[in-house]
């Protein structure tokens, strides 16, 4: 689960992404979960589009997306959204740790 400073972080790397899948009419099928879980190994952070012709709103589609491919929404914004997943083998992106919180 990420904190709201590693998702405004990962918020501000995405935003200078371009959109690498294009979700359009056929919606969410096991080929497009494929592309979006290989995309999300290699790179960790992904943004992704979805079209006019697309069955649901981006909102609902990254939201199944994201668990289909065991990842988070980071962000959705119009008719794109950011998906990350941490790669834990070879990770890409390091997001600052939580600090733990002391009462006195």
């Amino acid at each position: 689960m990420l904190t709201s400073k590693q998702r405004a972080e990962l918020r501000s790397m995405g935003n200078a992404l371009e959109p690498i899948v294009q979700i359009g009419k056929g919606g969410i099928n096991d080929n497009l979960i494929r592309q979006a879980d290989d995309a999300l190994t290699a790179r960790e952070l992904v943004k992704m589009h979805v079209l006019e012709t697309a069955p649901d709103f981006a909102r609902e589609t990254a939201q199944q997306l994201a668990e289909a491919t065991h990842s988070e929404v980071v962000q959705v914004i119009g008719t794109k959204f950011i998906l990350y997943r941490r790669n834990e083998k070879n990770p890409k992106i390091q997001l600052k740790k939580a600090k733990k919180q002391t009462k006195e």
